[in-house]
């Protein structure tokens, strides 16, 4: 039998902050907005949401702030009506990523076999490991797989200051929404017995794959918990979805999920992007724009160099105050990680756009990914964003 946890951080990004900010415990803190510039303290950007103006969304919100009714994706404006005494920061994004390196490498260290799904969390595979501890034992191994998930907690709180939620089942389905039952801190075990006691009776939403829309075409079916799901006729589910989706409902319904624990995953491509509070333009803000362009080109090559990758392909993403996309993309001669050559890669790129238009998000790729080989910097001049990359 299969133990699959799936680990997921604890209010995460919130998490961090009041790491450097212990005074702001126990109070509504939402994290949001836009990015920590680097050369401003956070205090001197700590505000009330009732002062914020603009269009961003919550990031993450603290559990006190998430009591008031405010959760990630909801507009600050709107977040602002709910708790306008609320405490806003701006993310830090380095520093959750600095953050979530150390919490997946404390979990290796008790249980390498992972699966990487984002900044805050992972699937761990704990088969092998509860099955070599107590070999024939008369221990209930589901015991064994709770103590080597306190473990796991206790690593990850030693290694971070932070606290975690995991969920062990049989498969990444189960795990996956028994991690979200008793948070902050909860260390939950569902065996496929508990299935209809413990799943059943949770909304259709708390299934990892049915969003907004499934969601609402379920209710219109009068299908709002997962055992009224469990109970439709699979034809149904089959005639309103497609086979493939109604089927797949159908098995998460009843809990069951062959997926497997995918210890690597080839990395396609790298690409950092920014939306801004407001519209920029062109030429009025040309200042501005090139300091974000060059900030993300930098990333990107952090990226790059901390995974040990290099790419050839370089790509610009453009979308505009009316919400159309455009994407550019070229290819180098060489394979590269180095933030000049991406810069000025991307700067040709933009000279194939259009810019008459305010420019609501900026972002910068790389792909067709290689380890490293020989690397030939050919380009290493870097040129301003809106200055000389101007048709």
């Amino acid at each position: 039998m299969p133990f699959i946890a799936h680990l997921d951080m604890d209010a995460f990004y919130a998490s961090v902050e009041l790491l450097r900010h212990p005074d702001l415990r126990g109070k509504p803190l939402v994290i949001g907005g836009r990015r920590r510039t680097s050369d401003t303290p956070a205090e001197m950007e700590l505000r009330t949401l009732r002062d914020y103006t603009g269009r961003g969304v919550v990031t993450t919100s603290t559990y006190e702030a998430r009591a008031l009714g405010v959760f990630s994706g909801m507009g600050l404006m709107k977040s602002a009506k709910l708790a306008p005494d609320a405490l806003l920061l701006p993310a830090d994004f380095d520093e959750y990523r600095h953050y979530s390196r150390l919490f997946k490498a404390a979990v290796r260290e008790v249980a390498p076999e992972i699966e990487d799904r984002g900044i805050d969390e992972i699937y761990i595979d704990l088969t092998a490991l509860v099955m070599a501890e107590a070999p024939g034992a008369a221990l209930d191994p589901w015991q064994r797989a709770r103590e080597v998930a306190a473990r796991i907690q206790q690593a990850v709180f030693e290694a971070t200051g932070l606290s975690c939620s995991i969920g062990v089942t049989p498969n990444k389905l189960l795990s996956k929404i028994a991690s979200d039952l008793d948070k902050p801190a909860g260390l939950t075990i569902l065996r496929e017995a508990d299935v209809v006691t413990r799943l059943w009776p949770l909304p259709v939403r708390k299934i990892n794959g049915i969003g907004p829309k499934a969601g609402g075409k379920l209710a219109s079916l009068g299908i709002h918990s997962i055992g009224e799901l469990a109970a439709a006729a699979p034809s149904l589910l089959v005639q309103q979805f497609g086979n493939s989706v109604g089927h797949w409902l159908h098995e998460a319904a009843h809990g069951r999920d062959e997926r497997r624990v995918v210890t690597y995953r080839e990395v396609k491509s790298v690409s950092r992007e920014t939306t801004f509070e407001t519209d920029l333009h062109a030429v009025r803000d040309r200042a501005r724009l090139s300091e974000i362009f060059t900030m993300l080109c930098e990333r990107v090559a952090a990226d790059l160099q901390r995974k040990g990758l290099v790419g050839r392909t370089i790509g610009l993403k453009l979308r505009y105050d009316n919400f159309s996309t455009l994407t550019r993309d070229c290819s180098l001669s060489e394979p590269t990680a180095d933030a000049q050559v991406i810069r000025r890669a991307a700067g040709s790129c933009l000279k194939r756009v259009p810019l008459e238009r305010r420019i609501r998000l900026l972002g910068v790729r790389v792909g067709a990914l290689t380890p490293p080989g020989v690397f030939v910097a050919t380009l290493t001049r870097s040129a301003g964003l809106f200055d000389e990359d101007l048709p």
